[in-house]
């Protein structure tokens, strides 16, 4: 091997050193940044809090039967004049009152001879209370037992069960927000702890979909308000 052919072997060898090292300290600082964008917990907040309800919807259904048309609408006045009075004198204001029309069946189309009923018409009709005072709606749901005693056919359905509802989430929003995210933190730190880390800011945050819920099948007046946040924090 000649004098210039050794030189330029040296001089590839050094540069090839300098390439590794230079790389090695590349690949060290790739990896530390790496680590550094991975130190994150994620971590979800809960808040919840009972409310009573502010809104009630009472459907007072009732049914009718005659054997003409006229008879049937007058027939429907009168049950209907009845509840009214009933519940005025409860306490319920007129604007609370809401009269749906009703719904009118033929019981003789479909029928003949001994299958017809004795009266040919019947008629549903619902009379809504819709009301904020909600603690009169359920002092006087047990006092229409004197409807029944004036001749009124109240009749139950499914469709037309008592439904109770708050209707001031916007209210209690932000401070729920606030409690959920609190409660993330709370979380976050354990885990810091745990880990020998400090939690730092916020990476991200999602706020989750609000629930209302009653609170059990046999207070249905009370409602369950539940939110759950989702927060990254990075770990310092």
């Amino acid at each position: 091997m000649n004098r210039n052919d050794s030189g330029a072997a040296l001089l590839l060898g050094g540069l090839i050193a300098l390439g590794l090292v230079w790389g090695g300290s590349y690949l060290k600082d790739a990896v530390y940044i790496w680590k550094q964008a991975d130190r994150v917990v994620a971590v979800k907040g809960l808040a919840e809090r009972e409310v009573p309800a502010d809104l009630a919807l009472w459907p007072l259904s009732f049914s009718v039967s005659a054997d003409s048309l006229a008879e049937l609408y007058g027939a429907i006045d009168a049950d209907s004049t009845k509840i009214t009075a009933f519940l005025r004198q409860a306490g319920f204001g007129e604007g609370e009152l809401n009269f749906a029309a009703p719904v009118v069946q033929d019981l003789w189309a479909h029928q003949y001879g001994d299958q017809r009923p004795p009266q040919r018409y019947r008629a549903d009709a619902v009379l809504l209370v819709r009301s904020r005072q909600v603690e009169l709606v359920k002092q006087a749901q047990p006092a229409t037992a004197t409807l029944v005693s004036q001749g009124v056919l109240l009749t139950q359905h499914y469709e037309h069960k008592t439904r109770y509802v708050f209707t001031g989430l916007n209210d209690i929003k932000p401070q729920m927000i606030a409690d959920a995210t609190a409660n993330a933190r709370e979380a976050a730190l354990q885990f810091a702890k745990d880990a020998n880390a400090r939690v730092g800011a916020i990476r991200s945050a999602q706020q989750g979909y609000f629930s209302v819920a009653d609170l059990d099948p046999y207070t249905p007046e009370i409602k369950q308000v539940r939110v759950v946040t989702s927060v990254e924090y990075l770990l310092e």
